[in-house]
């Protein structure tokens, strides 16, 4: 049990209510409930019971008839099974000893970066994995997930694993939750931080020693809010001069696609500095947002260090955005896919980069593991009564009624498709859920403008 079980005290219990069904919906889009998600499916011995509470959780089963609550050490909620019956459903988290929480605290001091973000009242993962590098493990490990339940089974049910999908929506929100579950709520925490980050510590003396490590230095010394802070994304990124009047054009330079070029390199700058200021002090939504507004994020797992583009795959990049002239014409030509190809591509690359456009291109045989899973996980996505009919070819399964399809890739998302005038083009990011990638291919989804 908690050693915190006075519900009156609010810092340390919070209710969240029963959440709306998600049929064809991921349960986790951040890097939080993804983490806790891997840790339910790395504890439970059965991967039915996992695939039931993703059933039941998508349904709308948890906390119908009540409250979702999150507490120190325990996260509880009434699950209604297929059937109808109702069984409260608990998972143990252990929480984190004093002299952890004080090594956590004096971890997040010591990186400027972190103790900005938890300032402003956000989590940064990279704090979380510095962290479990020390011997502290914030997010659960094997084992860490404890359940409970009124049916009487030992190890996890679809109750409580249903329990586990609401507790991933729940992080994605928060993941403050995170915390308070390891035993501190939110504000308790972010006071103690500041107190750490106020109070100046003593750096010890070696005779004969000159000067301390800067490491120590930077972490005793009250410096922080003495930091400039960094600069602002501009606007938008920065518009290249207009070459064409050159009274001397140099031959074989064309003014045209030297400033189409000169503008790529612009946006590429932005997203990279867009990036950065997401992940450093003084980020937020807004920076994301300007960035996605210039040109869409990848899908692909961001930072992501890629292999070296082909000549063909970076025409395809260089084409977007290309004026429809000479220079939309010469990279058709080097990315041998001509106009229309090219067009397709360019839509692939906006959707998800290099990756992306492999699934476009390529069409490669799926078997032994990586089809038992992709079927598993087709299996799991829909109800019964609610599958569509998938037909399959190599890694294409297609609902040839509805003109949509799914494309798995190498690293085992979903991509969808949808048949424009007799050709399959890229409807949407990737997904790990292929009801969620097949429901942004049809028609009048938010992704399929």
């Amino acid at each position: 049990m908690s050693r915190y079980d006075d519900e009156h005290d609010h810092d340390l219990v919070r209710t969240f209510a029963a959440a709306p069904p998600a049929r064809g919906q991921a349960f986790a889009r951040t890097w939080w409930g993804q983490a806790w998600l891997r840790a339910l499916e790395d504890a439970a011995m059965d991967g039915a019971a996992v695939k039931a509470g993703r059933r039941l959780a998508r349904a709308g089963a948890v906390g119908a008839v009540g409250a979702v609550t999150v507490r120190p050490g325990r996260v509880t909620a009434v699950v209604h099974g297929p059937g109808g019956a109702a069984h409260r459903a608990d998972v143990l988290v252990p929480e984190l000893s004093t002299e952890e929480w004080g090594r956590f605290l004096d971890l997040a001091v010591e990186q400027a970066g972190h103790m900005a973000a938890l300032l402003d009242r956000e989590l940064p993962p990279h704090l979380i994995e510095d962290a479990a590098s020390n011997g502290i493990d914030l997010l659960p490990g094997l084992g860490d997930l404890d359940p409970e339940c009124e049916c009487g089974t030992w190890d996890h049910c679809g109750h409580t694993a249903a329990l586990c999908h609401q507790v991933a929506r729940l992080l994605d929100e928060d993941p403050f939750l995170l915390l308070l579950l390891r035993g501190r709520a939110k504000d308790t925490f972010l006071a103690e931080l500041h107190v750490r980050g106020t109070t100046p510590r003593a750096v010890p003396h070696e005779p004969g020693a000159e000067g301390v490590d800067a490491a120590e230095a930077w972490a005793a010394a009250d410096i922080l809010p003495r930091l400039p802070e960094p600069p602002a994304l501009p606007p938008a990124p920065g518009s290249p001069p207009p070459l064409d009047a050159t009274p001397e054009p140099v031959p074989g330079i064309e003014p045209v696609a030297l400033e189409h070029l000169a503008a790529r390199t612009a946006v590429e700058a932005f997203r990279l500095l867009a990036r950065d200021l997401s992940t450093g002090p003084g980020r937020g939504a807004g920076t994301m947002a300007a960035q996605d507004a210039v040109e869409p994020r990848l899908t692909a797992p961001q930072d992501a260090v890629q292999a070296r583009l082909t000549a063909a795959q970076d025409a395809v990049r260089l084409a977007c955005g290309a004026p429809p002239d000479a220079v939309a014409e010469r990279l058709s030509t080097a990315s041998g896919r001509g106009r229309v190809g090219l067009a397709d591509a360019v839509r692939a690359w906006q959707a998800g980069g290099a990756p992306s456009l492999a699934v476009l291109d390529e069409e490669w045989a799926v078997d032994g593991v990586a089809l038992a899973r992709a079927r598993a996980g087709l299996e799991a996505a829909w109800e019964q009564d609610e599958r569509p009919p998938l037909r399959r070819s190599g890694n294409r399964w297609t609902v040839p009624q509805e003109g949509v399809q799914l494309r798995l890739g190498g690293d085992g998302r979903w991509w969808p498709y949808r048949d424009e005038d007799g050709r399959w083009v890229p409807a949407g990011g990737a997904d790990r859920d292929p009801a969620t990638a097949l429901a942004s291919a049809r028609p009048g989804s938010p992704d399929s403008s």
